[in-house]
């Protein structure tokens, strides 16, 4: 399939339906913990809608009636648990992403899933000001949608680092604030070493303030979904990339939580 494709998540005790805006593998940031081989820079293509919904109905036909659970899925997993806006790249950057939503949306009322089957945008939030995606937002939270909104470091040399990105923490912030206000929105954090090295403590005090920053100007976050390094990179940088320790993650979800603010840790 171009655009639909399953991952079996242990963590969510389920089956996350991927939709791949980008199979162009074009993205407009280049994290260097990327998953993406030949990851350029770029935007989505346009988007196939009628191809987009045939897979979707086709893939969605054969998770309910037929036989794929019992052949791939372990048996705890057995249960369809979101539709994910996912893939190779920044899924906002389609042009269609408002028509996107509404296709999984007739999706999910045709199959019965509007209740039970979360949407979940994985964005880096970058173009949350776009008027068109904004749009989409605030249908997403009439489709049980939620936003996971990528912030892995609150220094700008760090970010660069990491992400390719020269956002500031100032647009950062403004854009998270409109996305948590239009739609349910998580932060999404991925904590990694580089060169042997976890993210310094000064690192850390400055992500801690950003957090605490964004809880007093009252943006209304669910709260901070904390990740390990899972899976190998596929960038140059990789062989520099390792796992924080799973007590240094314990130890950051600590102090996050010491904020007041909801925390969920994935090593």
């Amino acid at each position: 399939m171009v655009y639909v494709y399953p991952v079996i998540s242990r963590r969510s005790g389920g089956v996350s339906i991927g939709i791949n805006l980008n199979p162009n593998n074009a993205c407009n940031w280049r994290c260097i913990y990327c998953q993406v081989p030949n990851l350029t820079r770029g935007s989505a293509p346009k988007i196939d809608l009628p191809l987009l919904e045939q897979e979707l109905r086709i893939f969605l036909r054969e998770l309910l009636e037929g036989d794929f659970m019992s052949r791939q899925v372990p048996p705890e997993c057995q249960r369809i648990n979101d539709i994910a806006l996912s893939g190779n790249g920044e899924p906002t950057s389609a042009k269609e992403f408002v028509e996107v939503i509404e296709v999984i949306a007739r999706v999910k009322h045709d199959f019965a899933l509007a209740e039970s089957i979360k949407l979940v945008l994985i964005t880096n939030g970058s173009l949350i000001n776009r008027v068109a995606v904004q749009r989409g937002l605030a249908r997403m939270a009439m489709l049980n949608g939620e936003v996971w909104f990528k912030f892995d470091s609150a220094m700008p040399d760090r970010r660069q680092l990491i992400n390719g990105a020269s956002i500031s923490n100032g647009t950062i912030k403004r854009h998270l604030k409109i996305a948590a206000t239009l739609c349910s929105t998580w932060i999404q954090t991925c904590v990694l070493q580089i060169d042997d090295q976890p993210p310094s403590e000064n690192e850390v005090d400055a992500y801690l303030e950003f957090i605490a920053q964004a809880r007093d100007a009252q943006i209304p976050l669910q709260g901070v979904l904390l990740y390990g390094l899972a899976r190998p990179p596929m960038q140059v940088e990789a062989d520099r990339l390792s796992k924080v320790s799973d007590q240094w993650l314990a130890q950051l979800a600590d102090r996050i939580k010491a904020l007041g603010v909801e925390i969920k840790a994935y090593p």
